[in-house]
């Protein structure tokens, strides 16, 4: 990675949602267009990016199960039973290999790698301080009123 600010191009960027025939081909892993680029930035290191990770790979396992649902010769509940499994196991490898497959995503889009992992990390930072400095205020709010209520 560059010296660059990995998330700085987004930001000059407006965010465009893509279309739901273009989302569904995204969720599937295929590319978006240009003018998507900084919604999968977006998309990948939103504070929801873990759900919407999750919610792509329900996608991507919805024609398997639907297969199995229909075409496996067994009773309902068998079936109900490895359409289950499937998804445990599914969704076990799905987020042991999240962040690399957003990074994947990512890099699809353009951006150089670590991009995403980048621009969370710095998110995260800012939040913490965020908290940090309202923490401090309520507790300085706190010893001010506790004073007041003293005398001291």
């Amino acid at each position: 990675m560059t010296g660059a600010d990995p998330g700085q191009a987004a930001t000059d960027q407006p965010v465009v949602r893509p279309a739901p025939h273009r989302w569904l081909w995204y969720a599937l892993g295929g590319g978006l267009p240009a003018r998507h680029r900084s919604w999968v930035l977006f998309d990948t290191t939103t504070r929801t990016w873990g759900l919407r990770h999750v919610a792509r790979m329900l996608v991507q396992m919805a024609v398997p199960i639907a297969l199995i649902m229909v075409f496996l010769p067994a009773p309902l509940g068998l079936r109900a039973g490895v359409v289950g499994g499937g998804i445990f196991l599914g969704l076990i490898y799905s987020l042991a290999y999240m962040p690399e497959t957003t990074e994947t995503r990512v890099m699809k889009a353009g951006y150089p790698a670590g991009t995403a992992t980048e621009v969370r990390d710095r998110a995260s930072r800012e939040r913490d301080r965020r908290d940090s400095e309202r923490r401090r205020a309520a507790a300085a709010k706190r010893a001010a009123r506790y004073r007041e209520r003293t005398g001291r």
